[in-house]
């Protein structure tokens, strides 16, 4: 192991160019427990131009035995998930990012090395695609049907007449609510073939990381905007749901590319199986508000 290893695990954030652009952000750049953030790039030997962006983390904390305890601590938890969103993002703002899980952990600098170079090929090719693209999130809410009403039925009807009426009605809307909100899923659609490179379904959002005050989540989606077609993605899509009152378009980003990942398999990957970066919403926070959106939560230990 490498001088601190002993003490320490490397966590990794995301794949980057080692760019100069760095130069001027990474003295100060603190991330998850506090530690600084550095570059881990391999000597130049035709392997691509490819950096690990690490921190040296207590391994008394990160090893594997104890973070699943860690993850069912809402507070240890939103503190980990802002901090790694927040080295993602500073170093997405100078420079194309290939974002990792939260908790990409290696044994030491050695082995986080060797993923590098077995796997910088097809970093770089990620980086390459990726390059001048943000990701945007867009989901579509269905709003609730208004509650019948049976104050105002005809004098001449009963009231059981009088309910089944009210009843139709809010049935009738609760569909035309559904029917707008394909229509917009529609034009958002014919929108991403106009400006977005590439898209991604996510599960819709449910349970207690859904905004039930606004009604059903019925569309989840990601989209790769170059950032050439970023201004005018955002005035169509929220044109999109203009004539639409039924439904309620919300629109997220700028991000980093979490949901186009595409890592390359490999023995020493640090890479976890597990969602997919936004298709699990964030995780409930301490203060009940939720983290920033990606990443998701999951153990990475590299395999033993």
């Amino acid at each position: 192991m490498n001088g601190p290893a002993a003490a320490t695990l490397t966590y990794v954030y995301a794949v980057t160019p080692p760019t100069p652009a760095l130069d001027d952000v990474l003295p100060t750049l603190t991330g998850v427990a506090g530690s600084r953030v550095t570059l881990l790039a391999p000597v130049p030997d035709g392997t691509g131009p490819v950096a690990f962006a690490i921190s040296d983390v207590p391994r008394a904390d990160f090893e594997e035995a104890v973070l699943p305890a860690r993850f069912e601590d809402l507070r240890w938890l939103e503190e980990t998930a802002r901090a790694h969103h927040r080295v993602i993002e500073t170093l997405a703002a100078r420079t194309t990012v290939l974002p990792l899980r939260m908790a990409t952990l290696y044994q030491d600098h050695t082995r986080a090395m060797r993923a590098l170079q077995d796997q910088s090929q097809e970093f770089a090719t990620q980086l390459a695609r990726l390059a001048a693209h943000t990701e945007y999130g867009v989901k579509i809410y269905v709003r609730p049907a208004t509650a019948p009403d049976t104050g105002t039925a005809a004098p001449s009807a009963g009231p059981g007449k009088a309910y089944l009426r009210a009843r139709r009605a809010q049935r009738d809307a609760h569909e035309d609510h559904y029917r707008q909100a394909r229509t917009a899923a529609d034009r958002i659609a014919e929108i991403a073939l106009r400006h977005a490179a590439d898209h991604v379904a996510h599960p819709p959002q449910s349970g207690p990381l859904a905004t039930a005050s606004v009604g059903e989540n019925v569309i989840n989606a990601a989209f790769l905007v170059p950032d050439a077609e970023a201004d005018a993605f955002r005035r169509a899509v929220q044109a999109a749901a203009e004539d639409l009152p039924g439904i309620l378009l919300e629109t997220t980003g700028p991000w980093a590319p979490y949901s186009f990942t595409a890592l390359p398999s490999a023995p020493e990957a640090a890479v976890p199986e597990s969602p997919v970066p936004e298709a699990p919403a964030p995780a409930p926070t301490a203060t009940g508000s939720p983290a920033p959106e990606p990443p998701p939560p999951g153990p990475g230990h590299e395999p033993r």
